[in-house]
């Protein structure tokens, strides 16, 4: 194993460490769950971006499995991967609580264990800022979606003073760290041939259950057909 390699294991290592503690109480933040119809109802008319069902969508980084349920409520057949094992057991506990059909298995957002052209669409939720390699990231998401296939990223810009407890030791080790502004992260999707790159903003309240603290927005590509 080379140098970069054992300093890519760390990174994720303590990424995986930093979700799984706070696995247990994740939903419990209005920004993160689902607190109220209104909050519900406006997540699935964002989420419509997705196309009309039935769709083969692989939810990365789908933590405990708030996209990948409403997804399956659309009615979406609706895959999640995450490199948490915690966050996974919420999700799956979560499923088995409801009427909802969904999988739920362990995966790394940059080496996905997937076939090529695999699925209709690739959602991700504030991910990509959490990645050592966004790049290969992006390349992976564009792999196993087909030739015309969709990514849909929803992401935001914070620029905090403070780094999050848990990130202090591996915040250089994370490119897009802080989240970009929407027209940066389209560049960067364009620039690793997703076309038909397209943003809006998510400033709706009633998404977050509170006024956004920072830019927010959803971001749609399709892969080249």
């Amino acid at each position: 194993m080379t140098e970069s390699e054992r300093t890519e294991d760390g990174v994720k290592a303590a990424v995986r460490e930093y979700w799984d503690d706070r696995a247990d109480s994740f939903d419990d933040d209005s920004q993160h769950g689902i607190h109220s119809g209104a909050q519900r109802d406006a997540w699935l008319s964002v989420l419509s971006v997705a196309g009309e069902p039935t769709k083969r969508i692989l939810d990365v980084g789908c933590g405990t499995g708030v996209i990948s349920l409403l997804l399956a409520e659309l009615g979406h057949d609706v895959t999640g991967v995450d490199f948490a094992p915690e966050m996974l057991e919420q999700a799956r506990t979560k499923v088995e609580q409801s009427e909802l059909s969904a999988a739920f298995e362990h995966g790394d957002a940059e080496n996905l264990a997937r076939s090529t052209n695999a699925y209709d669409v690739v959602t991700a939720r504030h991910l990509i800022w959490t990645l050592p390699e966004p790049e290969r990231a992006i390349n992976e998401w564009r792999r196993v979606v087909h030739p015309g296939g969709r990514l849909v990223l929803i992401e935001g810009h914070w620029d905090f003073d403070e780094t999050f407890a848990g990130y202090e030791g591996i915040r250089d080790d994370l490119p897009l760290y802080d989240g970009r502004p929407p027209e940066e992260l389209a560049a960067f999707l364009r620039e690793r041939g997703i076309e038909n790159v397209e943003y809006e903003p998510l400033a709706d309240a009633d998404l977050w259950g509170q006024e956004p603290n920072y830019e927010k927005y959803v971001l749609v590509g399709d892969a080249p057909e």
